[in-house]
């Protein structure tokens, strides 16, 4: 239990902050979700239509925290060299 009023505070902010990243993080794992259906189903069309938002998303995600900078860096790899295997 907090003791303090800026203690109160941040237990408020923490809370607000928790669930911002519980919705980034998801918000992410749909988004690449939905790309590696797209790959495994072969549909190329899709596939490239989703990946500039994919990376855009991917981005905003290591920008704020949410995953780091190397990671994002592997799932954009990863998934641009599929769909360009696909594509070709």
């Amino acid at each position: 239990m907090p003791n303090t009023i800026s203690a109160v505070k941040r237990v408020r902010q923490d809370e607000r902050r928790t669930e911002y990243n519980r919705q980034a993080k998801s918000r992410l794992r749909h988004q690449i979700r939905a790309m590696r259906r797209a790959l495994v189903g072969k549909d190329t069309k899709v596939a490239i239509d989703l990946l500039p938002k994919t990376f855009s998303i991917i981005d905003r995600s290591a920008k704020n925290g949410i995953i780091k900078m190397n990671t994002a860096a592997r799932y954009k790899s990863k998934l641009h060299s599929k769909v360009k295997a696909l594509s070709a």
